[in-house]
């Protein structure tokens, strides 16, 4: 592995300046190679940074660090998570029916049917009619609860396929400020609100939180009997959500980890919203990635090329931020997903032995709409001293069938102007003829100057539609798993998020005592007694 690093350091310091758009020039068959097509998604990399050779040692990396024994070793359910002894077995979520999948040598995929089955025929009840609450009237909204992993994967979901005027109104609470749970209640009526609570181990505090606003809630306006059909529990422990008051509860296991976990019972309330039918077409367009995935060679493989891009920007080219820009309204969610699924696996400090990394790993990931994000941030990509890599997710017809061209073509025309830019002498030039006179040129055409040579990607589908949604959702998922595998950290644990949760018990505590106590530090003690 150390030789593939020293062959990649020695590229990026011989490539790295590299000009892109001259690499069409001087590799005819760059378009064809940096261009695959999957699941139905068509991603263009050959906007990006490296020259023929640099593309080469990066898939040499990719070989050094056997991703292909690593991909087997996913899809086999061993015990990837090495920190917490689990299997990683999101794909057998989205599998066709009748698989046979196993967890640490356990057959899993007759349980994952079994599951998949239960929430179809629930949410079909509760779509009929059939399933009502206390007072027998049919629930027409859905409260779903949860945070993190819980929350971000359905909420995408739903913005990406929900029709204009959805039978059920599906409203989502994550924050523990009371402000999110009073918008996400204003205008719903108790009697034919169902609220589903999703927590792996329902013990989130978050969302325990916000399951008792909402209990008090309900109980406020329903007779005792009949409350508890109100609450759905989602869970890896349904003794727990049953002790709280869930009527019913629906299972997942610990081989399932949060931010992965929107295949799985966790989008419940999303079957229920949008029909069974929509959901199995979503687990159909990621279950067609995961074939792409585990069947292609390294060099035509869309996750391990998208993996391979940001690598090569964040270690060869010392680049620590990216940006997502979907130009579809219904992909306005993505980039908040891909924040927690990239930076939650990969924003790691060790090795997967516990050694210290040494390189750089996860980038910062930020993102907005396409055109909104334009009249933001976009300055800084252009202009900015610092690179920042883009993904454009670019959507033929964005509504009804019609092409969106004038959406599209700034996802185009953005990519270009990043590559290309203009130089002092073309500004000055176009000013020129625009009838300025040569003081007024010289003195503005730097600040019509733009560096070019920016990476981009694109990933092109014909519509969202639930295939392609699933299969995007699992580019990303692969793309990050390829990432770790790479930098050697294990991208199925999040030990980050466990000390703040920890340190906000005990100020509680302080809380509860009135001030702070002598164990806290000054800064934090004299904000406490601020807000106390």
């Amino acid at each position: 592995m150390a030789d593939a690093w020293s062959a990649f350091d020695a590229a990026a310091a011989r490539d790295g300046q590299a000009r892109i758009v001259d690499q069409f020039a001087a590799d005819p068959g760059r378009l064809a190679r940096m261009t695959v097509e999957a699941a139905g998604l068509y991603l263009d990399l050959s906007k990006q940074s490296w020259t023929r050779e640099a593309f080469g040692t990066c898939l040499d990396l990719a070989r050094a660090a056997d991703v292909e024994g690593r991909r087997s070793a996913l899809f086999a359910g061993e015990a990837i998570n090495g920190t917490e002894g689990r299997a990683v077995l999101h794909p057998a979520l989205r599998a066709a029916r009748g698989s046979n999948f196993h967890a640490l040598g356990e057959a899993v995929s007759s349980e994952v049917d079994a599951v998949r089955a239960d929430m179809a025929a629930y949410a079909e009840a509760v779509r009929a009619g059939t399933e009502t609450g206390a007072t027998g009237k049919a629930f027409t909204a859905i409260v779903h609860i949860g945070i993190g992993g819980s929350d971000l994967g359905p909420r995408v979901v739903w913005d990406a396929l929900r029709p204009l005027a959805p039978a059920i109104d599906l409203r989502f609470v994550a924050n523990i400020d009371p402000r999110d749970m009073a918008e996400a209640l204003t205008g719903l009526d108790p009697e034919t609100t169902l609220v589903i609570v999703v927590s792996k181990t329902f013990t989130t505090q978050e969302t325990l939180a916000n399951a008792e606003a909402a209990r008090a809630w309900l109980a406020s306006a329903l007779p005792e009997d009949g409350q508890d059909r109100h609450f759905i529990g989602v869970t890896a422990a349904p003794d727990r959500a049953k002790a709280f008051g869930c009527a019913r509860t629906f299972a997942f296991r610990d081989w399932v980890g949060g931010r992965y976990s929107l295949w799985s019972a966790v989008s419940l309330s999303c079957v229920i919203a949008l029909g069974p039918d929509v959901f199995d077409g979503l687990l159909a367009g990621a279950a067609a990635m995961d074939d792409h995935f585990a069947e292609a060679p390294l060099d035509r493989n869309a996750p391990v090329l998208m993996a391979l891009a940001q690598i090569w920007n964040v270690d060869g080219l010392g680049r620590p931020a990216r940006t997502v820009a979907p130009y579809a309204h219904a992909l306005r969610r993505l980039p908040a997903f891909l924040q927690q699924l990239e930076m939650e696996s990969n924003g790691k400090r060790v090795h997967r032995d516990g050694s210290p990394v040494t390189r750089q790993t996860c980038p910062v990931v930020f993102g907005e709409p396409g055109t909104n994000g334009q009249h933001a941030f976009f300055q800084q990509i252009h202009q900015g001293p610092q690179v920042v890599p883009a993904e454009f997710v670019i959507v033929r017809a964005t509504h009804e069938d019609a092409p969106e061209s004038p959406l599209w073509s700034n996802a185009l025309a953005q990519g270009q102007a990043l590559m290309l830019g203009k130089t002092t002498e073309q500004a000055h030039a176009e000013l020129i003829a625009s009838g300025a006179d040569t003081a007024e040129a010289d003195r503005l055409a730097s600040h019509k100057t733009f560096p070019g040579n920016r990476p981009s990607t694109a990933i092109v589908m014909e519509r969202v539609t639930p295939e392609t949604v699933g299969a995007l959702l699992a580019l990303y998922e692969h793309k990050t798993f390829v990432e770790g595998v790479i930098w050697d950290i294990n991208s199925f644990d999040q030990w980050g998020v466990e000390l703040g949760k920890v340190l906000a018990k005990a100020i509680l505590k302080d809380v509860a005592a009135g001030g702070p106590s002598d164990a806290l530090d000054p800064s934090t003690a004299g904000l406490l007694s601020r807000l106390i």
